[in-house]
């Protein structure tokens, strides 16, 4: 997944400056989803081979100026991942199933990701507290046992990624975030819209939404390293509500790798980042990449009008 915000640099979220639109997105079931400037963009291979397409305002909560300041975007881009992609997720979902376009309520939606976060936040975040637990009191510090739940919690995301990858229907998914990738890096070298065109292109992309989730990782580790483990009850507190702080402190920091991109020395930083996408994109087939340029020409499109 890569952000398509454009007016400033931004899960799963990043493009840099004024001079030129930058777009992104994430896959879905059989489809993907382009972010434009201010509208989404979202095409799915429907069971008949038809692609269907859909557009959608994003929510100007998103878009305004609050997206501007540090830390605070951050958190915001973290809630517009979550709610477009939440988004993009069911209407793929209705296409796939050939339903009809009912999405579901906004409670629903809202407990959807209430779920899904709760239960990210026990595998990633309280699991590797608990396992860490027999490295308290070594050295006579927490800085120990700290690092080792860090450590613990790296170890398990890079399994669950590593696991999901073998499951067929993921690997169709992960083939068109390859595909969403290949498409962007046309987009952004001003190369035409055409499976011939797009075909030469790596499915790693530097700017994509995994960097976010492998910072918010490390980063984790830094947080965490230099705070008490007692009480448990505030050690349990500490890993849920500087959750936003960490969130926004890895997006600083892809915003900068973002900007300075060109830089031989920090485009290293990308390095771990691309090497995690050999897992979590695959290459598409040509049916894949016209989706991937549908939603792409559809985005581009929506913004053409808009001005």
């Amino acid at each position: 997944m890569i952000s398509g915000r454009v007016r400033n640099i931004s899960p799963f979220f990043f493009g840099t400056g004024k001079v030129a639109p930058r777009y992104g997105g994430q896959a879905v079931l059989e489809g993907i989803m382009i972010r434009g400037q201010n509208n989404v963009a979202i095409a799915v291979r429907s069971p008949s081979g038809e692609i269907v397409t859909k557009v959608k305002k994003i929510n100007t909560l998103f878009t305004g100026k609050l997206r501007s300041i540090p830390i605070i975007r951050g958190i915001l881009a973290l809630a517009e991942t979550l709610s477009l992609g939440m988004d993009a997720l069911n209407y793929s979902s209705q296409v796939a199933n050939q339903e009809e376009d009912a999405p579901p309520s906004k409670l629903s939606s809202v407990l959807m990701i209430l779920v899904s976060l709760g239960i990210a936040v026990g595998i990633f975040f309280i699991l590797p507290l608990m396992v860490s637990k027999p490295f308290e009191g070594i050295l006579g510090s927490d800085i120990i046992s700290n690092v080792a739940e860090g450590i613990i919690r790296l170890v398990i995301f890079l399994a669950y990624v590593t696991a999901i990858s073998l499951m067929p229907d993921i690997r169709r998914v992960y083939m068109y975030h390859g595909a969403e990738h290949m498409a962007v890096h046309a987009q952004e070298k001003g190369d035409p819209l055409t499976i011939e065109a797009i075909r030469k292109y790596p499915t790693a992309h530097p700017r994509c939404g995994t960097a976010f989730l492998l910072t918010i990782m490390v980063i984790a580790i830094v947080v965490f390293t230099f705070i008490p483990r007692n009480p448990l009850w505030m050690v349990i507190s500490s890993r849920i509500v500087l959750i936003p702080l960490i969130a926004s402190l890895s997006y600083e920091f892809i915003r900068f790798n973002s900007k300075y991109e060109t830089n031989k020395w920090i485009s290293k930083l990308s390095i771990p980042n691309l090497l995690l996408q050999s897992l979590t994109t695959k290459t598409p087939n040509d049916d894949q990449i016209e989706v991937a340029i549908s939603a792409m020409e559809l985005a581009i499109s929506t913004d053409a009008k808009a001005i």
